[in-house]
């Protein structure tokens, strides 16, 4: 494995190696009420948790749309440390997410950091 490629998949962090990930999630159907209850407190949450989450967002199929899910890039030293974290995401608490997929993510041009 090159160490361009190897700095793709990991990074140090405070001594510990944090993998990269991308995150989906998709939305139950028909709570826009449990996402506008839950919201504020899901965004603190965020905050709180940028460390693993550096940027996060909804999905629309229209920028106009009604959110149809999620997407985190993340950083931890596992996919479990990310499985215990989403379970405390108010998101989930509150029974919003049908489903999520955690994925290993490569970054490309792995020099570069920027946040968007």
């Amino acid at each position: 494995m090159s160490s361009s490629w190897s700095i793709g998949l990991a990074l140090i962090s405070k001594g510990k190696q944090h993998m990269l990930f991308a995150i989906f999630f998709t939305d139950k159907p028909d709570l826009s009420h449990v996402r506008a209850a839950n919201l504020q407190a899901h965004i603190e949450w965020l905050e709180k948790n940028k460390e693993f989450i550096p940027v996060g967002g909804s999905l629309r199929s229209e920028p106009q749309a009604a959110p149809k899910g999620g997407l985190w890039i993340a950083q931890a030293e596992s996919k479990a440390q990310l499985e215990a974290l989403i379970q405390t995401d108010p998101f989930f608490v509150a029974g919003l997410r049908q489903s999520y997929e955690i994925l290993h993510w490569s970054k490309a041009n792995p020099e570069r950091q920027a946040l968007i």
